[in-house]
């Protein structure tokens, strides 16, 4: 069931300027911890919203607080609305949206005050199927820009500093320090990439919001060619439809005195980049699997990012090899056989029991993941699999037992692996066997 919305409407004051941001700590603490869950690279906090228990995804990339997906029997009160279009990345023309202002937002023992919100109404913009969880909306520069944030990937905890009660000296010793720019509220740092065996620098927006590690646009300088070795993929959904690209490897990426080679990268298509104004000199966007393998803190006061190595630091560039896309489409109800250990009488003696298993079933309400999209000319394709096969295990691993974070990770394989994929299509039980092929 949708949530309800209510708009309290007031048009006599549509034309508006933005009340300063302000962020309250509710207690005597110089921090707040707030937990989240990491899905497929991306941070997923839960926020209230004029009271109202809500899931946001972090992103740095973003300047609103976007509302969206909107499914609960709650009702949501939303303040001062007016009308809106909105246009970003895909290929698609500009949607319909609101805009509403004065509302509070709660994290625990944060508070952030007038704080403006745009709504999507397009029911079709969401990322809970894909992502596997709820998430009902985006919050990005309203929540970095007046405190330390750190985000610690290894703990799966957000740190809110109180910038009155902290030894800044002490807190960013163990961390190396990089300058920002921040232009419409979006943090931008200056990368060397080695691409095709040109080494160059490339201003690259911080996009916590993007599960890829690199994208690259090759319409905004020369030296960006797609490398040889390429392959055409999806790469998500923005505010103006679905993006699409290709992806291969840059030979090598630096962030000062950090290093990485061999980095899966996406180059969005032209089409997909329509709809989306640049800022000045920006190249590309770095993203979660690049931001993921730091320990970081953000000071958006002082245009600063410091950043530290955690365990995932060394972990090699992966891209789904199999080409299939899966999403979360709903939940079913699964019979498993269990068997039991029952005692009855021998008939050869009486007296003697017998442990004789029996065959009872367990019902439960699980996950029901499905096939959202298939690459072209993947093995996975080549070997019958098909948009809207609902998957039941893969190598023997039953999906509906795991999160799609687990299930995206079995899609991982390294290259001439054998996969094995059970689905039902048609309420027909269908066996696929292919092995991966390595494109990059």
């Amino acid at each position: 069931m949708r949530l309800f919305l209510t708009f309290c409407l007031c048009f006599f004051c549509l034309l508006k300027t933005s009340a300063q941001q302000q962020v309250h700590f509710n207690t005597a603490k110089r921090s707040v911890k707030l937990p989240f869950k990491l899905v497929s690279n991306l941070i997923i906090v839960p926020i209230k919203v004029n009271g109202v228990a809500l899931n946001f995804l972090l992103d740095t990339g973003v300047e609103e607080t976007i509302l969206f997906s909107l499914e609960d029997t709650k009702e949501l009160e939303l303040y001062e609305v007016e009308k809106i279009r909105l246009k970003g990345l895909g290929s698609q023309d500009a949607i319909e949206g609101l805009k509403s202002y004065k509302n509070k937002l709660t994290a625990r023992d944060l508070e952030f005050r007038n704080q403006e919100i745009v709504v999507v109404l397009d029911e079709s913009f969401n990322f809970s199927s894909t992502l596997g969880i709820e998430v009902n909306g985006i919050i990005g520069y309203q929540f970095f820009s007046e405190n330390l944030i750190e985000i610690d990937y290894k703990s799966k905890r957000i740190i809110v500093y109180n910038s009155e009660k902290i030894n800044k000296k002490k807190m960013f010793s163990k961390f190396k320090a990089f300058d920002f720019t921040l232009e419409n509220g979006k943090p931008y740092l200056n990368l060397t990439v080695d691409l095709n065996g040109s080494i160059f620098d490339a201003k690259c927006l911080v996009d916590s919001g993007n599960s890829d590690g690199l994208w690259l646009f090759t319409h905004a300088n020369d030296k960006i060619k797609i490398p040889k070795l390429n392959f055409e993929d999806y790469l998500g959904r923005g505010f103006s439809g679905d993006i699409f690209g290709k992806k291969a490897k840059v030979d090598g990426l630096s962030l000062g005195e950090f290093k990485f080679e061999e980095v899966v990268t996406a180059f969005p298509d032209s089409l997909s980049l329509a709809n989306v104004k640049m800022v000045e000199s920006r190249l590309g966007s770095i993203g979660g699997e690049v931001l993921r393998r730091f320990d970081q803190i953000f000071d958006y006061q002082n245009k600063k990012l410091y950043l530290r190595k955690n365990k995932h630091f060394n972990e090699k560039f992966h891209y789904n090899t199999t080409g299939i896309t899966i999403q979360h489409s709903g939940i079913e109800w699964y019979k498993e056989e269990v068997a039991v250990k029952s005692l009855s009488n021998s008939q050869e003696n009486p007296y003697k029991q017998e442990n004789r298993p029996e065959i009872n079933y367990n019902f439960k309400l699980l996950p029901v993941y499905e096939i959202l999209s298939i690459r072209t000319n993947s093995p996975a394709e080549k070997a019958g699999l098909q948009k809207g096969d609902v998957l039941l295990s893969i190598n023997g691993i039953k999906v509906y037992r795991l999160g799609l974070d687990s299930v995206n990770r079995l899609l991982q394989t390294n290259d001439q692996s054998k996969v094995k994929i059970v689905i039902t299509r048609n309420d027909t039980e269908f066996k696929f066997e292919f092995k991966v092929i390595d494109l990059l």
